[in-house]
């Protein structure tokens, strides 16, 4: 089994050299506890915030995780970030979906291409089913991945970074065909670089 952290693979084969290994980072964007998967391994931002925080707290707020999200992410060739959820309750939607564009538009301006994967079809590609509890997606990743993950921030932005490199030929690990299903359902970058 392929786990996160293994070594890469050596640089030549039998049929001569090997293609390079891409560098994806995953991101599951939260106002309390955004995760991030990169090849360095997985780290979750945590902050807290009020409603009644001024707009120069919120703003303080948004900056730093977005600030700690481009330094972890640091030069990639395709960031996986989950879409919005449309049904979400509770906080903040204005400063979620703010967070959300904030560090988009900051990839966006270091010309890493984007791809953006619906909370279903992550849900889908670590569990086989959309509508997995996030308790079960951290499960799911921790077993097929072999990673210790604290969150389930964590296991939300190893399985975006797992779905990236398997959209990109380069797979962590075997899934099934009703799991890998779950790529057709996102929007993937034209990445005319690779």
């Amino acid at each position: 089994m392929t786990t996160l952290f293994d070594a890469a693979p050596a640089a030549t084969t039998a049929a001569g050299p090997r293609p390079r290994l891409y560098r994806v980072a995953g991101l599951d964007i939260s106002l309390t506890g955004t995760g991030i998967a990169t090849t360095g391994g997985t780290t979750r931002v945590p902050t807290k915030g009020r409603r009644k925080d001024s707009i120069a707290d919120r703003h303080a707020r948004m900056r730093h995780i977005t600030d700690t999200v481009l330094t972890e992410v640091g030069d990639v060739d395709l960031a996986c970030v989950e879409g919005p959820s449309h049904h979400s309750v509770g906080g903040s939607s204005w400063d979620r979906g703010g967070l959300w564009w904030l560090i988009v538009s900051s990839l966006c301006a270091r010309d890493i291409p984007v791809a953006v994967v619906p909370p279903t079809s992550r849900a889908k590609y670590a569990t086989g089913k959309g509508n997995s509890r996030k308790a079960v997606v951290l499960d799911a990743a921790q077993h097929r991945y072999g990673a210790v993950l604290d969150t389930d921030d964590e296991a939300d932005a190893l399985i975006l970074r797992a779905m990236g490199l398997h959209h990109l030929g380069q797979p962590l690990a075997e899934v099934p065909d009703g799991h890998r299903a779950a790529l057709a359902g996102c929007q993937w970058p034209v990445l005319p670089h690779l």
